[in-house]
């Protein structure tokens, strides 16, 4: 049974027996914890001081009609693109930026240079030499079609329309054709597997995009090496795919054509897989290789797509697909599909015959949790790409089964939230995207099928230490690139995810952490945070000031380590109460849990705010024992990724 606890006053109780260890020299320093000035800047008109966009908050937009057609015989696609860009910034341009990312795999890219000599999950494979062919590039006005003046630098693109694209609203529209072959190995975010039935395409990346002109650094143009991802502007998105029409098609968005693209048997079963909670098959593993399976009459099929208000949009296409469906059930009484598309060799009931319940039940969860899914569709592709997120679209390993493919799925459809609703810059801050993401899936993997995967990343806080912390380890707060591919799993996945489960459990508690994270993804829903945004939308929603953990976790790589020193008596009597010491022996402070065994049986826990550690690294605090103390322990429940826990606890052992 817990205990209440009281506090004495110490200097006047404490007299001789008390018992201390030799104490590891402490560093930490609480002018350095808590010093008053954090914030780089103070709020304004459109980035407010309370986290919140501002009432002359702005951000451009960029609205596509794409037409791409792709030759299966040389794996190439070829396409246009109409951009229409509406500038709403307060400033005018007088040229935009562009992203071509396929530049990455053309031999003479920074990307291919800046790779290690050894390779590794970004670099080019196959002696394979691509990039964009661009054919033209024009204005589109008036219904006239103009060649304008651009340039080309690795990965972007300068327009200089040789107009001036007015402040506040003014529009331009941009007509740009292009062709890529499509590598077979794209930096795990697309490319090609061969199969038994033919070729399974996930594509993305594959048409030129505009870079985000925002007001904190004007144009955003980090060229693409790989390990940093995106970061783009909303609009509506209409893209058009020419193929032979035996191959299906999954893409972002509203497939707006179905009866052109599909036999009337599989129209039959998606709308009857629009209404069931369980798995519909739309096309078996039998129809694989059933012309009838496919429509007849036609070499080539042009599948139509829409999706509204996304960043961007993925497809995958394959003659090879098993194809499944199944409702998924939205707050509000919405109502999304559930599908996924894999080859016949993955088509097992441990492995992607679940997907589609996994997709299911993870966007269900998150639907819930944050902010409803925004898409009228979610596929799971199976292919050569192991893990790889698009609006309403995702590409995981072909070969995942069981937890890994829950815990692929899952983790890729919560992207949808990080950064596809919550629109951060994945180039200067993966851990915005990943490290969110990472967090929300802990709590999904509690929820699915009553705690299947409880236990898919569980661990004991306490050896997490030497991965966050030791020798070797980076901050959070680097830009992908920077950060050694090594340390890029723990800092922008695992540390940062860690993070928000601290401020959940240890600082804020889940009410009021849920509430907090809550209200920043409404209020910068497709929208572009930074992590300042964060930092201020967590502390006025919560009420608390954190500029201690943001400094310490996030900021600078702190480590942690807390420690019970001593234990005395009063009166050196331990039937009239305790006093115990504990410290903060390194740089970073937190709240602590302090556990209490008695001789007599009894057992009680105290909890201690992060204020006590404003006074310096050592505290004490009087405990109501009426017996000799049996043992005490730091954080009793291994919460902590503490560097030390052989200090946690006194006596030692």
């Amino acid at each position: 049974m817990a205990l209440f606890t009281r506090f004495f006053l110490i200097c006047s109780l404490l007299l001789p027996g008390t018992v201390d260890f030799a104490q590891t020299p402490s560093v930490y320093d609480q002018h350095d914890a808590f010093a008053p000035l954090f914030y780089p800047a103070f709020g304004d008109a459109v980035r407010a001081a309370d986290g919140t966009p501002g009432p002359a908050y702005w951000q451009n937009r960029a609205d596509y009609k794409v037409d791409a057609s792709l030759d299966t015989a040389q794996h190439a696609i070829t396409g246009s693109v109409i951009i229409t860009y509406t500038n709403n910034s307060p400033q005018d341009l007088s040229f935009v930026w562009l992203q071509l990312d396929q530049n990455i795999y053309n031999n003479a890219s920074r990307g291919i240079a800046a790779t290690p000599f050894g390779g590794g999950r970004w670099a080019n494979r196959n002696a394979f030499n691509g990039g964009y062919t661009i054919s033209s590039v024009s204005l589109v006005q008036n219904g006239q079609v103009q060649p304008v003046k651009y340039e080309v630098t690795d990965t972007r693109m300068q327009i200089k329309p040789g107009k001036i694209i007015h402040a506040k609203g003014g529009v331009i529209s941009f007509k740009i054709a292009w062709s890529f072959v499509v590598p077979e190995y794209g930096t795990d975010r697309t490319g090609r597997l061969k199969t038994k039935n033919g070729w399974i395409y996930e594509v993305a990346q594959w048409y030129p995009r505009m870079c985000v002109y925002d007001n904190v650094v004007g144009w955003n143009t980090l060229p693409y090496l790989g390990q940093g991802e995106f970061y783009l502007e909303y609009g509506d998105i209409n893209y058009n795919i020419t193929l032979p029409s035996s191959l299906i098609v999954v893409g972002s968005g509203e497939l707006l054509n179905p009866q052109e693209v599909l036999t009337s048997t599989q129209i039959k079963r998606w709308n009857a897989a629009k209404t069931s909670d369980k798995t519909v098959m739309l096309r078996t593993e039998a129809e694989v290789t059933d012309p009838a399976s496919r429509p007849s009459g036609k070499a080539n099929l042009t599948w139509k797509f829409k999706c509204i208000n996304t960043r961007d949009v993925a497809w995958g296409a394959s003659t090879a697909f098993v194809w499944d469906a199944a409702r998924m059930n939205l707050p509000g009484g919405k109502k999304a599909l559930a599908m996924s598309a894999y080859p016949v060799e993955s088509a097992q009931d441990t492995a992607w015959k679940r997907s589609t319940e996994y997709v299911k039940g993870a966007i269900e969860f998150y639907s819930s949790y944050l902010y409803p899914f925004s898409y009228p569709t979610a596929t799971n592709v199976a292919g050569i790409v192991a893990g790889m997120e698009y609006p309403g679209i995702v590409f995981c390993g072909v070969n995942a089964k069981k937890g890994g493919l829950w815990g692929v799925t899952s983790h890729e459809f919560g992207h949808n939230w990080f950064p596809m609703i919550v629109g951060s810059n994945e180039r200067k801050y993966p851990w915005m995207d990943e490290g969110f993401n990472t967090f929300i899936n802990t709590l999904a993997e509690k929820a699915f099928n009553n705690g299947e995967y409880k236990n898919n990343r569980g661990r004991n806080a306490q050896t997490l230490g030497r991965p966050f912390f030791g020798e070797g380890t980076e901050a959070i707060l680097n830009i992908p690139d920077v950060t050694q591919p090594a340390n890029l799993g723990t800092v922008a996945y695992r540390k940062p995810g860690f993070g928000l489960q601290l401020l959940r459990e240890n600082v804020l508690g889940p009410d009021r952490f849920d509430s907090a994270f809550s209200y920043y993804v409404h209020k910068w829903a497709f929208k572009h945070p930074t992590p300042w945004d964060f930092f201020h939308c967590m502390e006025n929603s919560s009420g608390e000031t954190m500029d201690w953990f943001w400094r310490g976790w996030f900021i600078n790589n702190w480590k942690l380590d807390m420690a019970v020193t001593g234990v005395s008596y009063v009166q050196n009597d331990s039937s009239k109460g305790s006093v115990i010491t504990i410290a903060c022996l390194e740089k970073l402070p937190m709240p602590v849990t302090v556990e209490v065994k008695e001789t007599n049986g009894k057992t009680g826990r105290v909890t201690l705010p992060v204020e006590i550690w404003q006074h310096g690294s050592v505290w004490k605090f009087g405990y109501n024992s009426t017996s000799a103390l049996e043992k005490v322990t730091i954080d009793p429940d291994n919460t902590l990724p503490d560097i030390n826990s052989k200090n946690n606890s006194w006596p030692q052992e």
